[in-house]
């Protein structure tokens, strides 16, 4: 980690109350640690922007696995992404629900082509994806 350097920032009032109420809020211990993060996670959107970069993907699916053929289909498309999906987890929530969640790593645009892919797939009810990237450019 490099040096360490202070500097100010000037703010309306009412942004500052805000601010320090979204600091408790978050259990943040100081305004410093709440903008540090904010500045990491500003850095992590850059690095999502540039589709080639190494990034890393968390999908979650809930599907009714009764639904036809789904199973297979989603199945299928994670068998042609084999080089991304690092991991798969697959819990029973309910009788008909299902929630399959994929660790995804690979460059960003096929981590967002096969999550695409497959949230969009006939009889999902919800798919999110969630990215980061591996932390290499950020301190």
């Amino acid at each position: 980690m490099g040096k360490t350097i202070r500097f100010g920032v000037s703010l309306d009032l009412d942004l500052l109350t805000k601010f320090d109420d979204l600091c408790e809020e978050r259990s943040y211990q100081t305004r410093s640690e709440a903008i540090r993060d904010l500045i990491r996670n500003a850095l992590v959107q850059k690095e999502w922007e540039d589709e080639g970069l190494e990034t890393i993907g968390v999908l979650s699916l809930v599907y009714d696995h009764h639904q036809s053929d789904l199973s297979q289909k989603l199945t299928e498309i994670q068998h042609q992404a084999l080089d991304a999906i690092v991991t798969s987890m697959h819990i029973h929530l309910d009788h008909h629900n299902c929630l399959e969640v994929l660790i995804l790593r690979g460059p960003g645009k096929d981590i967002k082509d096969t999550s695409q892919k497959l949230t969009s797939t006939k009889g999902v009810k919800h798919g999110r994806l969630s990215l980061t990237t591996t932390g290499k450019e950020i301190i």
